[in-house]
């Protein structure tokens, strides 16, 4: 079966496939386009878990709002070149819009969710990963909603509108207006994108951490040589300021320096005439927690152009 360059011009548009890769399927199918998809395809599940095994720690954080629910998604590619790439960004945008319509913070439920495109998340994100070459990740997403008031959404350093490496998202519980919750929203996520609190307060920091704060305290107040009394005190006084340091409503407030958080929330609701609640807050840093690989960056280039 014969076929022309406009069987190739669809062939490309349905499948993303590089010219050359559509004319050899369409030789192999005889001109058989649904043959041809199919091929494609099949070679791009394969590309696509041959790439799995690469370390994604680049890419961007998504942030989106619904009234009063948002939600932050981070999406992880290979390197920092494909954060640039309109399909990517255009795929991590769409997501994030998805992921507003998923129950929890569950990243498979998220991947199993119906794209804006048609399929699936995951069947969008396996033909990126065909299409773009580089292994990518839908990695995290979380949820914040507050029952009356405003989730404020912030992106540090956005590599386009909602997308970027520091996505924020702020939720006020408030009865005041919509102007005072978005200017303290701004204000207060501007400082947690810089301050980097781990929990909203003392009581929500995570266990392990203050275990290993605890134990380096000790081992410090031991080369102190001073009484044991005094060592608990010491430790005790340490976990304090850890705790004090880390929890966003007690942090100091990066704006003048000198204020918590915490106060800072209370005053805003008394010259608004009401109260204000600051309920939970999300920061997605891009790559956090994910260890990099080292590599050779001119050897890379090599090996591929090699083959």
């Amino acid at each position: 079966m014969a076929y022309t360059a406009a069987d190739v011009k669809n062939l490309r548009e349905r499948t993303g496939a590089g010219m050359m890769d559509c004319k050899k399927a369409l030789d192999e199918s005889n001109g058989d386009i649904e043959a041809a998809v199919d091929a494609l395809r099949a070679k791009g599940l394969a590309a696509a878990a041959k790439k799995s095994s690469r370390t994604a720690a680049e890419g961007l954080v998504g942030v989106a709002v619904t009234g009063t629910k948002g939600v932050a998604v981070e999406v992880n590619s290979e390197t920092d070149f494909v954060a640039k790439n309109e399909q990517f960004q255009d795929f991590v945008r769409k997501t994030t819009e998805v992921a507003l319509g998923v129950a929890g913070d569950d990243v498979e439920a998220l991947k199993a969710a119906g794209y804006p495109n048609g399929g699936t998340v995951a069947d969008a994100l396996t033909n990126n990963v065909a299409t773009i070459g580089e292994n990518q990740q839908v990695r995290r997403m979380k949820t914040v909603e507050v029952s009356q008031g405003l989730i404020v959404p912030y992106m540090h350093n956005a590599a386009a509108p909602n997308l970027g490496k520091i996505g924020v998202l702020v939720a006020l519980e408030s009865d005041a207006s919509a102007e005072v919750l978005e200017g303290l929203g701004k204000q207060i996520a501007m400082h947690i994108a810089a301050a980097f609190p781990l929990a909203l307060n003392a009581d929500d920091l995570d266990a392990e951490l203050i275990e290993r704060e605890r134990k380096i305290a000790k081992e410090k107040a031991a080369e102190s040589g001073k009484p044991e009394n005094v060592q608990e005190k010491m430790v005790e006084g340490a976990i304090a300021k850890y705790a004090k340091e880390n929890a966003l409503l007690s942090q100091v407030f990066v704006m003048d320096n000198k204020t918590p958080v915490q106060q800072v929330v209370d005053q805003a609701g008394k010259e608004a005439g009401t109260k204000i609640v600051l309920k939970d807050f999300v920061r997605f840093q891009l790559g956090e927690g994910i260890e990099k690989e080292e590599s050779d960056f001119a050897a890379e280039v090599a090996a591929a152009v090699a083959g």
